[in-house]
């Protein structure tokens, strides 16, 4: 078996489970190669101590899982056939009395929960989440390889959208060109629904695109992401069009040192939430402390928020092979909304920033 399932089985031996039942797509991909978005229908991988996994998936996507490299048993289902009971005729052909079963609680839901229940009655189940967040936090050498590619291809859309800027174009104008062109490089699907806000707009630190133009005097505020063979990037870029007030620059200027001195403290040993707090105290030192209402980055790969959280609470210590973000910002209503985020590599003595998109602020005429 590949390395990452023989880590599974052996914290199943040492948890004295005899099976990990995995459902989140992420996970599943993470561990088998394969991905897939299977809606309502059942996917599934089951983790044994010493018999061999299985894979259970809609049989239309057999084909798909076989090409992605699975090579143990694969099991495949019709939308007419009942796929727990293959589940439990596959679980107990390699292990015939069964105490106790891994699975994700935060993925699972009720239903799926009692099915298992009533499949596998008085077992005893438990968090898989804690094993398969820490195995997912460093990164292997191929994976910060893919997550590099992604990181470029963010860093083009980028200049992409400072270059769509123009007096009267609409956010989602400058959107659909930044996802035309990326198309175009071949990137099937963004991390996330792509954000282009100006104005009063980028106040709001999730804001959503819409028919808003862009004017003399505004920021305007990039928030992206690619995905390159299931792994993401994100960047968030902020700029000027024209002249701006000095209480914008002060705000841009604010978060630009916040950002840099962040990202200064990164190397292995230092907690996130050390890194949290030397970003936030720039920001309350300079007075605008209230203005910045979100942690400072979170982890980065298959999925777009993963583990660690980087947050003032968070006592873990950083570690060689994490790439999380770290995006301060400061959301002034109907003054300016600003935000700046890299994708950060830790390394044996600091780290990479891996998106390389300019941070000086840029004023667009």
């Amino acid at each position: 078996m590949t390395n990452k399932l023989n880590e599974i089985s052996k914290w199943l031996k040492e948890n004295d489970s005899e099976v990990c039942f995995i459902t989140s797509p992420e996970n599943v991909f993470y561990l088998s190669g394969f991905y897939s978005d299977p809606h309502e229908r059942v996917l599934g991988l089951a983790i044994f101590q010493d018999a061999e996994p299985f894979l259970i998936c809609p049989g239309m996507e057999t084909n798909d899982a076989r090409n992605a490299g699975w090579q143990y048993e694969l099991i495949g289902y019709s939308d007419i056939e009942h796929p727990w009971e293959l589940v439990h005729n596959a679980i107990v052909k390699r292990v015939k009395s069964i105490s106790k079963i891994a699975i994700e609680k935060e993925h699972m839901n009720v239903e799926r929960y009692e099915a298992l229940t009533n499949l596998f009655p008085g077992s005893i189940f438990l968090s898989a989440e804690e094993k398969l967040r820490k195995l997912r936090m460093i990164k292997s050498k191929d994976e910060i390889a893919t997550l590099r590619q992604a990181c470029e291809l963010a860093d083009f859309a980028i200049q992409i959208g400072v270059e769509e800027i123009s007096e009267g174009k609409s956010e989602l104008a400058i959107l659909a060109a930044i996802e035309y062109a990326l198309k175009k490089k071949g990137v099937s699907q963004m991390s996330f629904s792509t954000m282009v806000l100006t104005g009063a707009n980028a106040a709001s630190p999730h804001g959503t695109p819409g028919p808003t133009t862009i004017k003399k005097g505004d920021l305007v505020l990039f928030d992206l992401g690619v995905i390159v063979d299931g792994y993401c990037s994100d960047i968030t870029r902020t700029v000027a069009y024209g002249d701006i007030s000095d209480q914008q620059y002060e705000i841009y200027n604010t978060v630009l040192k916040a950002q840099l001195a962040a990202v200064s403290m990164v190397k292995p040993g230092v907690t996130c939430s050390e890194i949290d707090l030397k970003a936030r105290r720039t920001i309350t030192d300079a007075g605008y402390g209230p203005y910045f209402p979100h942690r400072l980055g979170h982890g980065l790969g298959i999925s777009i928020h993963e583990y660690p959280s980087i947050t003032e609470k968070n006592s873990l210590p950083l570690e060689e092979g994490m790439v999380f973000t770290i995006e301060p910002g400061i959301y002034v209503p109907n003054v300016a909304g600003v935000r700046i985020e890299d994708d950060i590599l830790v390394t044996s003595t600091g780290c990479e920033t891996l998106t390389k998109f300019p941070k000086e602020l840029q004023i667009i005429k």
